[in-house]
This record gives structure tokens, C-alpha cells and sequence, in this order.
């Protein structure tokens, strides 16, 4: 019986030994319902421009890696309570995010703007959309910009758990405009058949308070050692021209920025 137990014993701990060695050295987490840069395909897989950079990026720095999905306002609690090593999912670069997370550097930079019906006359935001509906999504930069600019003004902010969920309202009319990344806006919604007589309108949002520069790959506040292995991986997928390869699968530009 001892020998029994001593051999259940060996087989239990080769197996705990097997499932540690499978366990991901990194667990990323992401909101897949941001596309160009995250999707879903038709058989429920993730994709998109952040799926694809970040696994190059685990590729390049030659860690396992394991995808966590879940909704954007949900990303940054889940790493600082350690669900996720590190969120990649657009996320951009700002002074009040970095109250509680670090970043990287930057793997790309666009700016925001709107999206209004086709033919809509946009030169001063805070005047010409007073008393009108701005979609944003929740807990997003556009959010916070949305709540300290727009509704000071006598703007209606509405916000959404999903960009999509935006898109969606105002292509049906129960909003007047959403305020958003512009490749997002054109990539997921102008280019699509609900994006049919709708258009971008007025300036540019890039405040540096609110837009920071460019969107990074957040990690626990203090974590050094991880933000500076994947910036140095950024660098290098630059260098060698695999960012360039896979950005040509979703632009026609370079969204890195200046």
C-alpha cells in the first residue's frame, strides 16, 4: 500500500510539474470589441492590430503568453488586483492613469474626434453639439475629456460599456454624435454598412491632460522590469519591420505617430 501511495504521490507531483511548466509566464488581459485594433472573428476567436502586436511582442521577448478577455472599465482593477501581468487593449498614455498604473512607451499614437451624420458642421465642439447626445465609451479617455469639457457645456454624455455599443445608437439615431479614436471610428464604423451617411467632423481631440501620447501596454504600478521588457520589444519589432508588416494588415499608414 506504501508503495502505492508513494507512486500516486510521484505521477500527482510530475503532474503539478507538467501544469506549472504549461502556465503562461505573462497573462495579458484585453477588450476584444475595439476594432481595427481588437475583434472578434465569426468562430469567436480574438484578433486585430493589439492582438497581433502583442503576440509578436511575447514572441520577440520569448515568454508564454495568455490572453484575458474582459470589458475595457474592467482592465485596469483586474491587474492591479493580479488577475492580469499586463493590459493591452489601446489603452492610452495619461497623467491621471498614471496615478495607479505605469506604462510602456507608446506602440502607437492617433487622435480623437467625432462622428456625426454626414454633412454636420463641427467648428466649435463646446458651442455647436450644446444641448446635443455624445456617446463615449465608459471609464475611456473620451469619457473623462466628455464629463469635465462637454458636460459643462450643456452636452448630454452617454455612456456606453462597448465603443460598438456607441456606433450602434448612433447609426439608429438615439444619439447625435460619439467621441472617439479616429481609426476606430473609421475602421469600425464608417467603413461598415451601419456607417453609411455619417462622417468625421470638427477638430482634433489630442489634449495631452486628458489623450496623453499615444497608448501603451499598462502594467502594476512599480513593475519596471516587465514595462521595460516590452518597451524594448517595441523598439525591436520597429527595427526588424515586423510592427510594419502586421500594422499593413489593418492601415494603409503609419498610426505610430511622432
Amino acid at each position: 500500500m506504501k508503495k502505492i501511495a508513494l507512486l500516486g504521490a510521484l505521477a500527482l507531483t510530475a503532474f503539478s510539474a507538467m501544469v506549472q511548466a504549461e502556465e503562461a509566464d505573462l497573462r495579458i488581459g484585453i477588450e476584444a470589441a475595439y476594432p481595427p485594433f481588437a475583434f472578434k472573428t465569426p468562430d469567436g476567436k480574438i484578433s486585430g492590430f493589439d492582438y497581433e502586436i502583442g503576440n509578436a511582442l511575447c514572441e520577440q521577448m520569448q515568454v508564454k503568453c495568455e490572453w484575458v478577455e474582459q470589458a475595457f472599465d474592467g482592465l485596469i482593477p483586474s491587474l492591479k488586483v493580479r488577475k492580469v501581468d499586463a493590459v493591452l487593449s489601446s489603452m492610452s498614455i495619461t497623467p491621471d492613469r498614471l496615478k495607479s498604473v505605469d506604462f510602456t512607451k507608446k506602440y502607437y499614437h492617433t487622435p480623437g474626434k467625432l462622428a456625426m451624420k454626414a454633412g454636420s458642421v463641427i467648428n466649435d465642439p463646446l458651442v455647436d453639439l450644446k444641448g446635443k447626445k455624445v456617446g463615449v465609451q465608459r471609464a475611456s479617455t473620451y469619457d473623462r475629456y466628455a464629463s469635465d469639457k462637454f458636460a459643462e457645456a450643456g452636452i448630454e454624455v452617454v455612456r456606453y460599456g462597448s465603443q460598438n455599443e456607441a456606433f450602434l445608437d448612433l447609426a439608429s439615431g438615439r444619439i447625435d454624435a460619439t467621441l472617439a479614436d479616429v481609426v476606430n471610428i473609421g475602421e469600425g464604423f464608417l467603413k461598415t454598412d451601419s456607417g453609411k451617411g455619417f462622417a468625421l467632423v470638427g477638430p482634433d481631440f489630442n489634449d495631452q491632460k486628458y489623450f496623453g501620447n499615444g497608448a501603451g501596454i499598462a502594467v502594476r504600478k512599480g513593475d519596471a522590469a516587465t514595462a521595460e521588457k516590452f518597451s524594448n520589444a517595441i523598439a525591436a519589432l520597429r527595427s526588424n519591420g515586423k510592427y510594419q508588416e502586421i500594422q499593413g494588415k489593418y492601415f494603409t499608414y503609419d498610426i505610430y505617430g511622432q
